[in-house]
């Protein structure tokens, strides 16, 4: 039986309980890493905990609110206590709230802000100063999505997260680089199915509709480019932001 590609490392994947969070999980625990899933629901984070124990994963978890700092904190230690450092980390969570900049508060901006934005800094610059304190030449993983590069109404504070997360991906890659450190970003194309941001089947419909390959993104789609962009193949690749949505964002058909 030929060796699996991650076998031996140890990933940490944030929003873990979200659709594309156990696509992600399923896809490193296939090729033999080690996870540390973390997500704010608790009891779906336990299920999906035990079921990849089930499946012999080697798996922690830890309940975090991305949006407060010291459950920041105390999810950076408690990985350095298992294994003073990772050596990938993505981040996944985020959430996507509908609401029109006339009619959004400066706390549903700062929400918005403080989960998709703010956290992933932190956790790549605690990540990476573990990285570099246990010399492993690590690598981290963004999600963004085609709202950084297309507006639309009702989603202005989720764009303009995901445009600061594409830049951060990039400045970070620079100033990791000395320590042979990666970070890429991957924009997933459009996925039913997530239990914070619920869409109708019209809207489905729509986006199979607007999507040149015609479907939705599957669970081989993003996940197999972000398992890409993590291993040796790509150690040549940093900075970089791969899009994986069947051609949604390249332009319109008609």
């Amino acid at each position: 039986m030929p060796e699996r590609t991650f076998a031996g490392k140890r990933v940490v994947i944030t929003g873990a309980v979200g659709v594309f969070g156990q696509w992600i999980a399923q896809a490193y625990a296939a090729e033999g890493a080690s996870l540390y899933l973390s997500d704010i629901r608790e009891d779906a984070l336990r299920n999906t905990v035990d079921k990849l124990k089930q499946e012999g994963v080697h798996v922690h978890w830890h309940v975090t609110n991305l949006v407060d700092e010291q459950s920041i904190n105390e999810l950076v230690q408690v990985v350095e206590q298992q294994w003073k450092a990772p050596d990938i980390v993505i981040n996944n969570a985020g959430i996507y709230p509908y609401r029109t900049l006339m009619n959004m508060t400066l706390q549903h901006w700062n929400e918005t802000m403080d989960l998709n934005l703010a956290a992933p800094f932190l956790l790549t610059q605690h990540f990476a100063k573990q990285m570099i304190a246990s010399e492993v030449e690590g690598s981290f993983i963004n999600i963004s999505s085609g709202a950084a590069s297309t507006a639309g109404v009702g989603m202005g504070n989720y764009s303009v997260s995901k445009v600061g997360i594409e830049m951060l991906t990039k400045t970070f890659a620079l100033e990791l680089s000395p320590y042979r450190i990666r970070v890429n970003a991957v924009v997933p194309g459009y996925a039913p199915g997530s239990e914070v941001s619920v869409m109708t089947k019209e809207h489905t419909e729509h986006m199979i509709k607007i999507t040149p390959l015609g479907r939705t993104s599957g669970p081989d789609d993003a996940p197999q480019a972000i398992l890409y962009l993590t291993s040796d193949q790509a150690s040549f690749i940093t900075g970089s932001i791969l899009t994986v949505d069947g051609g949604r964002t390249a332009g319109r058909l008609k």
